[in-house]
């Protein structure tokens, strides 16, 4: 049988999706060309934010579409979505529901045994699976899965279950095995890598072990929670040449009220300290953030605060997003809701001030080289090459095809609000 998977949502569902492909392909089945070609469709899923979901059950309507002409066709529905919302799914006509625990009995549930599994396994890990990496140029590997924060507004913790760690050995052969095949970057996942642990080692000993491996150039991860970041990882990232200039360090709100409304677990006043101390060990460090507007309560005094926090920061990009109540979460019942025109307003003033920072950081990198590892060729110029620097900046330059998953020196020239021009 041939298959066909489409992912929605983080790095992890992206992972996850190379997973179950390795999976599949241990069993005899084998990947589509074409939509039209597969005999399964399944749907790698997102349950962060509601119009997430919206857009994957208009997409799943479209495909059930094609079993009038091609009846045998299975359309299934797999990962956090699929874990939330479980049965009701099936009403929709949709074939098959596995969770994010039960991928291993794919190939059995496609064949028709059983509709559903939706159980959690707080010890599943998949071990002895090195899932087959599809990017030209970087291995996402997981790390970790599960999540034990329970963060007021997140719905991550009920869809993922609780936190566990994979052996470091797993780790290491994943990352050296990726490195053989010729790429040269690896982004470590988890919903928080600074809680890594496997009973032998924390995440600052995961990256040391890991930057031994020769054949990898370069050494990402997310997402780092604040209230987890120790001095000791801040000095393995100093310390390991491989590991990128760059952090991905969720802020959310500038206001220490919210932020234990939230249920995050830090102030603003930690949260800065964090930042002083990444400059101060890494001084070309790169930091990115995600930010919510509007969550339940939130005064224009407390609204005014994360705005104070992003001028001084100066973020080098923002992820900004307006609250979306989710069902289930401690927040969506709380009381003194935002009104949806005010979340709205509040979230184009913060994506408005972080586009002017975002713009004055790039524009900074004007007259400096940078190193840019290829990744693709331009979609606007077939004569230039796209990639991402070492601070997680995208680039452009001359090049060609041939170049992709090589590293280049370059010249920054020009700069928009979004994309270094290097000679």
């Amino acid at each position: 049988m041939r298959f066909h998977i489409e992912t929605y949502g983080c790095q992890m569902n992206v992972a996850d999706s190379e997973l179950i492909t390795t999976i599949l392909l241990r069993a005899g089945f084998e990947p589509a060309k074409s939509l039209d070609e597969a005999d399964v469709i399944m749907f790698n899923t997102c349950s962060v934010r509601a119009h997430a979901e919206e857009r994957v059950l208009g997409r799943v309507s479209n495909e059930l579409s094609r079993k009038r002409n091609k009846p045998e066709l299975k359309v299934g529905l797999v990962g956090c979505m699929a874990q939330r919302m479980g049965k009701s799914l099936l009403d929709r006509g949709i074939d098959f529901v596995v969770g994010v625990d039960q991928y291993q009995i794919l190939p059995d549930v496609i064949m028709g045994r059983d509709q559903i599994h939706t159980e959690f396994d707080q010890t599943q890990l998949y071990p002895g699976l090195i899932p087959t990496h599809h990017s030209k140029t970087c291995a996402y590997i997981t790390i970790m899965r599960g999540c034990n924060n329970f963060c007021s507004y997140c719905i991550v913790p009920f869809v993922r279950g609780r936190e566990r760690s994979r052996p470091w050995q797993e780790i290491f052969n994943e990352t050296r095995e990726a490195g053989s095949t010729g790429l040269k970057e690896i982004t470590l996942l988890g919903q928080n890598v600074n809680s890594y642990h496997d009973g032998i080692i924390d995440f600052a000993g995961l990256l040391r072990k890991l930057n031994s491996i020769e054949s990898i150039e370069r050494i990402r991860f997310v997402t780092s929670h604040p209230k987890d970041l120790s001095d000791d990882l801040i000095e393995s990232m100093s310390g390991c040449e491989k590991v990128c200039e760059h952090i991905h360090l969720p802020m959310q709100s500038g206001s220490s009220r919210i932020l234990q409304v939230m249920n995050r677990g830090y102030s603003s006043e930690h949260y800065y300290s964090l930042i002083t101390k990444l400059r101060k060990s890494i001084p070309n460090i790169a930091i990115t953030t995600d930010i919510i507007a509007g969550f339940p309560s939130e005064t224009e005094a407390e609204f005014n605060d994360t705005l104070a926090v992003m001028r001084d920061v100066e973020f080098d990009y923002a992820f900004c997003f307006k609250f979306s109540p989710r069902e289930g979460t401690a927040a969506a019942g709380f009381d003194n809701q935002i009104q949806e025109e005010v979340r709205l307003e509040r979230l184009q003033k913060m994506i408005e001030l972080q586009r002017q920072i975002t713009l004055s950081r790039f524009q900074a990198k004007i007259g400096k080289n940078v190193e840019v590892y290829i990744e693709d060729v331009s979609r606007k110029n077939r004569s230039q090459v796209s990639g991402k620097t070492r601070d997680f900046k995208i680039a452009v330059l001359s090049g060609t095809e041939s170049e992709i998953g090589t590293l280049k020196q370059a010249k920054v020239k020009d700069a928009t609000a979004g994309t270094l021009i290097c000679e």
